[in-house]
């Protein structure tokens, strides 16, 4: 196969498509704008403590497993795949903690604490969860949608015809009200709109597919730490002879007559075949394509998911009171998503996530030491925010709620602190407006509405990563690079 692929951007989507087209045969150049590759699934080191700055849980790792098949490898030779349990531990404000596991009789246990009627109702949940799955994981997800020979299919017209089953008229919050009664069973069900930037009293209750996938598929670590990953399949790269050009940012896409031509490298112009471009699909259209002002004007006016402020802090004490995933609700979740979504500001009571890869690799801090990662959502970028005021505000608030939950020793414990604001992952990985999982999905038709993975203005150009089809997350990025993949050999087969 003589036909060269450039590969816009070294995220997951820009990683598995070079893998898969390498696999078939055809010549691939990766550029990344970064030292590293990896995108926002990435390192960052201080002293004796490492931190994932991105993703810290995989999901459907049977998608991994996929690609590294495909290459004829054993994933489990390259990568150690550790179940978490418990899945996560959550707080209220009000004291109380539960953990919820993967072990169902584990979680029905724990949430009779909170109510005898939500605990036996767990099971009826995850099974409603399971049919979405059934009903739209072949169509919405493991497929490109936007494709006439994927509509074209029975199966699709099956799927599609009973499209009503997977709930697509109600919101998530409105759906899980109707399983569980307490408000805090509900809160725990809700969080999971967030996994793809999106708010669960707009965002359709399809959605609730996700904790299916957690519950019933299973959460995982991996062993060594999540940018493993990565490490791993950059290696495989070498192996493949794909050529990899870090610290190099592409200018333009080149195009005539509807077709790519190629980009445009430190004023080099490089020929191509195909374009497979892994950066955000907004800003691609903003900054890299020329000549498509009515395309780039749709694209602008579709609502951003949310954002986020990370914080890693290097502790010098361990905390028995914290599991690996932990979540600290805030007070009022509605008001929440009305803050970051309605008003464009960081909430006043935040949900406070925070994952201490440390309690699984202890070589990840000190000895007496963890490493937390602490995620806050946030709105995207709008030109009234200040982040410096911003940050600050929220590590107090931190602070504060982490103090009622009984840990009020936080501050004389943090050694070191590293942040990154919608600021860094706009400037660092080209995010649209700051955001972190491409395009929200506060709508009915939202998984129409996010970019098709084959471009319908030039020929020869693809997306893939969090901003397109299906969707932000491991799994999913390393999925829209398999699509990309899948149409580019389709076409030359």
């Amino acid at each position: 196969m003589d036909k060269r692929v450039i590969i816009i951007g070294g995220g997951l989507g820009g990683l598995s498509a070079s893998l898969y087209l390498a696999a078939h045969g055809f010549k691939v150049d990766v550029f990344e704008q970064n030292e590293k590759l990896g995108g926002k699934m990435n390192e960052y080191k201080w002293d004796k403590f490492r931190f994932d700055t991105g993703p810290t849980l995989i999901t459907m790792p049977f998608i991994i497993d996929d690609l590294f098949s495909k290459l004829n490898l054993h994933r489990p030779d390259y990568l150690e795949l550790e179940l978490i349990d418990p899945i996560c531990r959550y707080f209220w404000n009000d004291g109380t903690s539960i953990d919820m596991s993967s072990e169902i009789n584990k979680s029905i246990e724990q949430l009779s604490r909170i109510s005898e009627e939500d605990a036996s109702s767990l099971k009826p949940y995850l099974k409603y969860a399971h049919r979405i799955y059934d009903i739209s994981a072949d169509l919405f997800l493991l497929n490109p949608i936007h494709e006439i020979n994927t509509l074209m299919r029975w199966k699709t017209f099956y799927k599609l015809f009973h499209a009503y089953k997977i709930d697509p008229f109600r919101t998530v919050h409105n759906a899980n009200k109707s399983f569980f009664a307490h408000p805090k069973t509900i809160q725990i069900f809700d969080r999971y709109a967030t996994y793809n930037g999106s708010n669960p009293f707009e965002a359709p209750a399809t959605l609730n597919i996700i904790p299916y996938v957690e519950y019933e598929l299973g959460g995982y670590y991996i062993k060594g730490g999540m940018y493993r990953l990565v490490h791993v399949l950059g290696k495989l790269l070498k192996d493949m002879d794909i050529n990899v050009h870090t610290s190099t940012k592409v200018d333009k896409i080149i195009h005539d007559n509807d077709r790519v031509m190629g980009v445009v490298v430190n004023g080099e112009k490089l020929k191509a075949d195909y374009i497979i471009c892994n950066s955000d699909v907004v800003s691609s259209f903003n900054t890299l394509i020329d000549g498509f002002e009515e395309r780039t004007k749709k694209l602008n006016k579709l609502e951003p998911s949310i954002s986020g402020l990370v914080f890693l802090w290097a502790v010098s004490k361990q905390y028995k009171k914290l599991a690996h995933h932990n979540i600290i609700f805030a007070s009022n979740y509605e008001e929440e998503f009305r803050t970051i979504f309605k008003d464009k500001m960081a909430p006043e009571d935040p949900t406070i996530y925070i994952s201490i890869s440390s309690k699984a690799d202890p070589a990840h801090a000190t000895r007496q030491g963890e490493n937390w990662f602490i995620l806050i959502n946030t709105p995207y970028l709008t030109e009234y925010q200040d982040w410096d005021v911003i940050r600050n505000h929220i590590r107090a608030r931190i602070v504060s709620k982490l103090a009622r939950t009984g840990i009020d020793d936080i501050e004389k414990h943090i050694m070191h602190e590293q942040v990154y604001s919608p600021l860094d992952f706009y400037n660092k990985y080209g995010s649209n407006r700051g955001s972190i999982y491409g395009i929200s999905s506060n709508s009915r038709s939202s998984a129409f509405k996010r970019p098709p993975n084959r471009s319908r203005d030039l020929k020869g150009l693809y997306f893939a990563g969090g901003s397109t089809h299906p969707g932000g997350g491991v799994p999913l990025a390393i999925l829209s690079g398999k699509i990309c993949s899948d149409l580019i050999v389709e076409r030359n087969t």
